[in-house]
């Protein structure tokens, strides 16, 4: 930031359009250079949520040194796809973190955001439930309420429907489903409210390590499923974050 914006923040401190606060935070560092890695200590500001730590191909010190520089900023830490290696490694350096081993999740968070909304994951078996949790733990740690609705794929239809009046109230739903990949087209055809599908690696030889649930989510023939990559419940909750945050922002008109 250069001296003529640096003024600029002055002027609307003075007249009013901008706090102290405010101010301090667009005068920040944006990025940490760690020599490894280029941390943005932006984005939160950009995209109302930090960077997050992908895990796989980072060794457990390169992790832990990512979490610490946005720790020590004094943001959010979210790392995915985490093994308890890289927890440890995370955990000894910031004693708060702690750690999903289902979701594969390393969390810190500085102050724990007040749930809104309603986003439900829904999952089909309990197979895809690793997938599921990593969409749901990462929803709730954005700040949704989330209900978790587990094994209700359509082998029995009839545990689905009897969760129906409980969906209805979703504002975002995130299905996750393997094998032949059916459950989000059936709740598209079915709710008023976005449906997020996950395709997950779960199946028979021939689901081609989730191939097939993708590309049958893709055709779906209920209309405006939005699809994510396969095993990828992270996507799934960044977009139905995004989507409950409208929602609550713009409340239903309860005409329509």
């Amino acid at each position: 930031m250069n001296t003529s914006d640096v003024a600029q923040l002055f002027k609307q401190i003075e007249n009013g359009t901008l706090t102290a606060a405010e101010a301090l935070t667009r005068l920040a560092p944006t990025q940490d250079d760690i020599g490894f890695a280029c941390v943005d200590l932006d984005r939160q500001r950009r995209c109302g949520m930090p960077e997050v730590i992908y895990c796989p191909g980072k060794t457990p010190e390169q992790i832990a040194a990512v979490a610490k520089s946005l720790n020590d900023a004094g943001q959010d830490v979210l790392a995915t796809r985490a093994s308890p290696e890289a927890y440890d490694a995370v955990h000894a350096i910031i004693p708060a973190a702690a750690y999903d081993a289902q979701a594969r999740l390393i969390t810190r968070q500085q102050t724990p955001p007040s749930p809104i909304g309603h986003i439900s994951v829904v999952c089909a078996g309990t197979s895809d439930m690793p997938v599921a949790e990593e969409a749901a733990a990462t929803a709730e740690f954005m700040g949704g309420h989330v209900v978790r609705v587990h094994d209700v794929g359509v082998a029995g239809l009839h545990r689905l429907l009897a969760r129906l009046p409980e969906l209805e109230t979703s504002t975002v739903v995130i299905a996750v489903a393997g094998m032949e990949g059916a459950l989000p087209s059936v709740l598209g055809g079915l709710m008023h409210c976005p449906v997020i599908a996950v395709p997950t690696s779960v199946g028979y030889g021939s689901s081609f390590g989730g191939v097939t649930a993708l590309l049958a989510m893709l055709n779906s023939c209920a209309s405006g499923i939005t699809v994510v990559n396969i095993d990828n419940g992270f996507g799934a909750a960044v977009a139905a974050t995004r989507i409950n945050r409208q929602s609550v922002a713009q409340p239903k008109d309860s005409s329509l």
